[in-house]
């Protein structure tokens, strides 16, 4: 049993540095495409049904580019497709998906104060949602609203706020932000799949057969490698989030979640303006840097919004661990979190504590009051799931406990 729990910590790590590099390739390439195709410029001495030119500079040497919108009037002899980054990053993405959230999921997918369902339950709606999601999309962009890109994606963007909504309604916050980013993910690696390389092998099929290639298709694929454009910034923010509780386990994750849509859109709008030689719009920095402002008020926003009152400063003596809350915030981690951070844990699946935290003694809950408070004060990331029940109250108390003792200090 435990060489197995060894081993799949060590496979979790594994298949997460793949999905990380298989990543990084996916989003680098596609940056500087995007970059490049923005960056193009139309010149008389082009060849006939080429739509611009640029010229870059690398690694010591000049490099001239020329983009045909549709094709060249004859096949290259040598074609660099550039496919595998997106379905490697989707791949290793939805195995780490399964090793996390599926192998773990009375820990990490399902809380049960949101939705009591049993784990292939959960599971079945994880692969479902992912699913739907894309055939949603796909149908959306197909229908007559498709031939109007800005107006699809303001709809898109509804559209994905209500998945958000939807994903806190019945997973835990973590996976619930989790999920948003693998359904956005799934969108963008099944354009790739489904229609922007399968109508390039068209245009290449049509070329090797003397046939004029169909100019929609390139239209298309243009459109789906703009929306996807748009969409990586949000997919890591939301890959990043479940390190930062704030995020993902208050009571407005859902329109956090929202607003990382919005900021992906601004940030983006900078880089591909400029790109375009239309100007620098460093009116987006201001917005990004609002939005993110509004997103850290929600995070910790008064209690006054969720119909809770907040927990007041109590007395307190300087240290953490002689605070007069102290005994009963030790009961309730005690209560609530020591089976799993303790030397020897005893939850079922655990065999050594999470992150090597142990939270047994008088010094060691004190040297973690910070992360204590965070995570389960301030939000709802632990206990994962809330599997041990810690009620709004024992929540309360942490908070007040740390929020005094601070006052305490200052």
């Amino acid at each position: 049993m435990y060489e197995f729990a060894i081993a799949w910590e060590w496979l979790a790590f594994a298949v997460r540095w793949l999905h990380v590099v298989t990543a990084i390739a996916w989003i680098g390439s596609s940056f500087y495409f995007v970059a490049l195709d923005l960056g193009l410029v139309k010149r008389d001495h082009l060849p006939p049904g080429a739509y611009g030119e640029e010229w870059q500079v690398h690694g010591g040497g000049f490099y001239h580019i020329q983009k045909y919108l549709v094709a060249p009037e004859r096949m290259p002899e040598h074609l660099t497709w550039f496919k595998w980054e997106s379905y490697s990053t989707w791949l290793s993405g939805f195995a780490m998906l399964c090793i996390v959230y599926y192998g773990g999921a009375d820990l990490f997918l399902i809380d049960r104060h949101v939705l009591n369902v049993s784990a292939t339950t959960a599971i079945a709606l994880s692969l479902a949602s992912l699913g739907l999601g894309w055939l949603l999309y796909d149908l959306l962009c197909k229908s007559p609203l498709g031939k109007n890109t800005w107006g699809l994606m303001i709809l898109l963007y509804g559209v994905l706020v209500a998945i958000a909504w939807g994903y806190t309604q019945v997973f835990t916050g973590r996976a619930a932000f989790l999920h948003l980013g693998a359904v956005t993910a799934t969108i963008m690696s099944a354009n790739v799949f489904f229609v922007i390389i399968p109508n390039q092998k068209i245009v290449v099929a049509d070329l090797i057969a003397g046939r004029t290639p169909d100019p929609r298709l390139g239209a298309q694929a243009k459109q789906r490698s703009l929306h996807n454009n748009y969409l990586t910034l949000p997919v890591i923010f939301f890959m990043l989030s479940n390190h930062y509780p704030l995020a993902f386990a208050t009571a407005f994750n859902w329109i956090i979640a929202a607003l990382v849509f919005l900021m992906g859109v601004t940030i983006r709008h900078w880089f591909n303006t400029t790109h375009a030689r239309k100007g620098k719009p460093t009116w987006t920095w201001l917005a990004t840097v609002l939005l993110f402002i509004l997103i850290i008020w929600l995070s910790t926003v008064p209690k006054v919004l969720t119909g809770e009152e907040r927990a007041g400063a109590a007395p307190a003596f300087g240290r953490v661990a002689e605070n007069a809350h102290f005994p009963a915030v030790k009961e309730t981690i005690s209560a609530r979190c020591s089976m799993c951070h303790a030397a020897e844990p005893v939850y079922e699946g655990i065999t050594r504590p999470p992150n090597g935290v142990t939270l047994e003694s008088d010094a060691e809950i004190a040297a973690r009051a910070r992360e204590i408070y965070i995570q389960a004060g301030r939000s709802h990331a632990m206990p994962p799931g809330n599997i041990t029940d810690m009620t709004a109250e024992e929540r309360g108390l942490i908070t007040a406990w740390f929020e005094s003792a601070v006052g305490e200090t200052r």
